[in-house]
């Protein structure tokens, strides 16, 4: 099991969920996506981007401006 970071600050929709996506898809399965973002938006779409993959959003929080979600690659 790995954990990647992406960087998707500055980004606004659909870029953060489209990247996320394709980063997701180059995962191992049990790897971990950790997406930092600051688009507000990102609030409802990287979940649904979870829900269409069917992987797991394992947590997701607020640190300062930035918007910090763990996906965990099914």
């Amino acid at each position: 099991m790995r954990e990647h970071i992406i960087n998707l600050r500055g980004l606004k929709c659909p870029l953060p969920a489209l990247r996320a996506r394709r980063a997701l898809s180059a995962l191992e399965p049990g790897d971990v996506l950790v997406a930092e973002c600051t688009d507000p938006l990102t609030t409802v779409d990287i979940p649904n981007l979870a829900r269409e993959t069917g992987d797991t959003l394992e947590s997701t929080e607020k640190q300062d401006e930035v918007l910090v979600f763990r996906i965990r690659k099914r």
